[in-house]
This record gives C-alpha cells, sequence and structure tokens, in this order.
C-alpha cells in the first residue's frame, strides 16, 4: 500500500476530487494547509501599503491505495490539478507498512 498526499491550489479540489471518482477511488482526507515553495508567496497591496505574504493557501489531499494504482492515480491528480502556472503543487507517494479498519477489524488491502 502506498500514501499519496498531493498538495494542490485550493480551486483545484473539486476537479481532482470529481477525477479520482470517477477511476474508483473511495474515499481521501482533505486539509487546508499554508506554504510555499519556488514561488516565495507573493506581494499584495492592502489600503495602500504593499506587503509580502510567504506562505500561500493550498490543499493537501491524502488517500492510501494499492500499489498497483500509484502510476494511475498520480497522472488523474496531475491531469485535473495542472494550470500550468507556478505553484500547481507536488505530489508525493509514501510506503505504508499497515493498515486497519476500525469498524471491521480488517487489515491490509481490505481496510481500503
Amino acid at each position: 500500500m502506498k500514501l499519496v498526499m498531493a498538495v494542490i491550489k485550493p480551486h483545484k479540489l473539486d476537479p481532482v476530487r470529481e477525477a479520482l471518482t470517477e477511476i474508483g477511488v473511495t474515499g481521501l482526507t482533505v486539509s487546508e494547509v499554508k506554504g510555499f515553495g519556488r514561488q516565495k508567496g507573493h506581494t499584495e497591496i492592502y489600503r495602500g501599503a504593499e506587503y509580502s505574504v510567504a506562505f500561500l493557501p493550498k490543499v493537501k489531499i491524502e488517500l492510501v491505495i494499492p500499489n498497483d494504482r500509484v502510476e494511475q492515480v498520480m497522472e488523474v491528480i496531475r491531469d485535473a490539478a495542472e494550470t500550468g502556472q507556478i505553484g500547481d503543487g507536488k505530489i508525493f507517494v509514501i510506503d505504508v507498512e499497515r493498515s486497519m479498519r476500525i469498524r471491521t477489524g480488517e487489515t491490509g488491502d481490505d481496510a481500503l
């Protein structure tokens, strides 16, 4: 099993969720986060004063999937989240050693 974490622009959440649903992904976790990468934030003007915003709003999506679906899920997320502009985000894949469904006690892929 793998944990796929994607950090994307907030307005791309619905297209990503819909695309994942279309390929049969049944669950995911979403968190509102802030961060920056190469774009290093940006400057804004408020009441005539310019100030720097170091951390930009992002959305982090997390889902645990079987090993054989990793490439498909990464491709679907990329296609749905891409705007072609700096700050589109990143996808990370991490090994998951074990999982358990709390309600039934199922483990491994059965718990997904």
